[in-house]
């Protein structure tokens, strides 16, 4: 805890900015990893129970079951049977506006950490000219400048920059990670309302043809 504070105090007020910036991201990165744990379900398996159950025309077991599955995808298959047991012609467009409140929950607040990624070297950037701007303040005021003076506010510029880009490399490889974590959960959703709504289409068009062949 010492060396923590005597390099924030080395560092200078850059390097506060610098801990708020790595606390932020430390925490978003938590969040969202967690978030995504905890919805992450096999598909594949929550279809084959949904298939079994609407095939007896169970609609209200079919979404109890969705609500007790955790995920967006689970949420867009509950949207469509809905719409399925409403009638709507367009099943599609009940699923579509459910993925357009769905995907905005997944990407919320990732965007932070690559802006994060992308403006911290900055900030250590301007940590760097200010300890220039120290050197050059001491050399003008005082004769008595020492290399002392100068190791100190060369520590600084150093130190801010080497903190920034220390914190932000982790800030772009955790964006880029969320960001593909993102990219499977949205796909899995994809795979996951096609496949139901062509179990749907298929299930409209068994049951007309029954209702044909009953009216011959």
């Amino acid at each position: 805890m010492s060396l923590v504070l005597k390099l924030m105090e080395d560092g200078g007020p850059i390097m506060w900015v610098i801990l708020f910036c790595s606390v932020v991201a430390l925490f978003i990165f938590l969040k969202k990893v967690f978030q995504f744990h905890r919805e992450e379900i096999n598909i594949g398996e929550v279809l084959r129970g949904l298939f079994n159950v609407l095939r007896r025309d169970g609609f209200v077991e079919a979404l109890t079951l969705c609500d007790h599955t955790p995920g967006p995808a689970a949420r867009l298959l509950a949207a469509a049977i809905r719409a399925y047991e409403r009638g709507d012609e367009d099943i599609r467009k009940a699923v579509d506006d459910a993925a357009l409140e769905e995907i905005p929950k997944l990407e919320r607040h990732i965007n932070l950490l690559g802006t994060l990624g992308f403006v911290l070297p900055l900030i250590g950037f301007l940590g760097t000219v200010l300890g220039m701007m120290q050197v050059f303040d001491a050399a003008q005021g005082s004769e008595s400048f020492t290399a002392t003076d100068i190791a100190g506010a060369v520590k600084m510029a150093l130190l801010t920059t080497a903190s920034a880009l220390a914190v932000a490399i982790p800030c772009y490889l955790a964006y880029n990670y969320l960001v593909a974590r993102v990219d499977s959960i949205t796909l899995d959703m994809e795979k996951a309302s096609l496949e139901m709504l062509g179990f749907m289409e298929r299930r409209r068009r068994e049951s007309k043809a029954k209702t044909e062949a009953g009216r011959e």
